[in-house]
C-alpha cells in the first residue's frame, strides 16, 4: 500500500487481486498449480496452509488475505500479482490490457462513479448531513483517511464504514464471479486426471521445480 493511502487503496487491499476471471480461466490457473518460480518452497508450503493451494485461489485472494500470512509483505503481494499476468497472456491474449494493475484500477474506479451517494447505506451521519448533494463515492475515495475525517467531520470508525462501503461498490456481481469451488486444495478441476487428488499434482510440480533449482543455481554463479 502506499505510504499514504487514499480510501480507494485501502479498499483494494480487500479486493481480488484480479476481476471479471472466468470459472474456465480460474480452473486453467489453478491445473497449473503455482506455476515455474514462485517464490521458495517454503512460502509456497505457508501459502497451501493458508488456503491458498494454487494460482487459481492466488487471482481470487484479496492483498490484504495474503499479507496476513508470515513473511507476505507487499513486495511479494506485487510479485504474485506479476507472476499470475504473465501465466494469464499465455492463453488470454488480451491478458494484459485487460487486467494489469492500472486498468484494474480505473474499471473500478468507474464503477464506483456510477454508484449513487446513498446507495449503500454510506455512513448515516454523511447521509444526513449532505443527502444527495454529498461527495460522490469516487470523491471520496480519491482522498487520504485523515482529509476525510478533517473535511466531513468524521470519527475514525465512520472512516472504516466508508472504506468498508467502498469495497462493496466496487466488487463485482457475485453471480459473474467464479465460483469457490476452485479455492481449497483437494478439489479437482476439470480436464485433470481424477486417478491423482490434486494436491499430489501440486506436490509432483513443486519437486520437479526444486530439483532443478541447484542446477540453475550453479548456472547462475558461473555466470557471475
Amino acid at each position: 500500500m502506499a505510504p499514504h493511502p487514499t480510501l480507494f487503496d485501502e479498499a483494494s487491499a480487500h479486493l481480488p487481486l484480479f476481476d471479471d476471471l472466468s470459472d474456465a480461466t480460474v480452473d486453467r490457473l489453478a491445473v497449473g498449480g503455482f506455476g515455474r518460480g514462485l517464490l521458495t518452497a517454503s512460502l509456497r508450503a505457508r501459502l497451501r496452509k493458508g488456503g491458498f493451494a494454487h494460482m487459481g485461489a492466488l487471482a481470487l485472494a484479496t492483498p490484504a488475505g495474503l499479507m496476513a500470512l508470515r513473511k507476505v509483505g507487499p513486495v511479494r503481494v506485487g510479485a504474485i500479482r506479476a507472476h499470475i499476468l504473465d501465466e494469464l497472456a499465455r492463453f488470454l491474449p488480451d491478458a494484459r490490457a485487460m487486467h494489469d494493475r492500472v486498468t484494474t484500477d480505473w474499471r473500478r474506479l468507474d464503477r464506483l462513479r456510477t454508484v449513487p451517494v446513498g446507495a449503500l447505506g454510506l455512513v448515516p451521519a454523511l447521509i444526513e448531513r449532505f443527502g444527495s448533494n454529498g461527495p460522490g463515492w469516487a470523491d471520496l475515495a480519491a482522498l487520504r483517511r485523515i482529509e476525510v475525517a478533517r473535511t466531513l467531520g468524521v470519527s475514525g470508525a465512520e472512516v472504516d464504514g466508508i472504506v468498508s462501503a467502498l469495497v462493496r461498490a466496487v466488487r463485482p456481481d457475485p453471480r459473474s464471479m467464479p465460483s469457490p469451488r476452485t479455492l481449497r486444495e483437494g478439489d479437482t478441476p476439470c480436464g485433470m486426471d481424477m486417478g491423482k487428488t490434486e494436491a499430489e499434482l501440486l506436490r509432483e510440480r513443486d519437486r520437479e521445480w526444486d530439483e532443478a533449482a541447484p542446477e540453475r543455481r550453479a548456472l547462475s554463479r558461473q555466470a557471475t
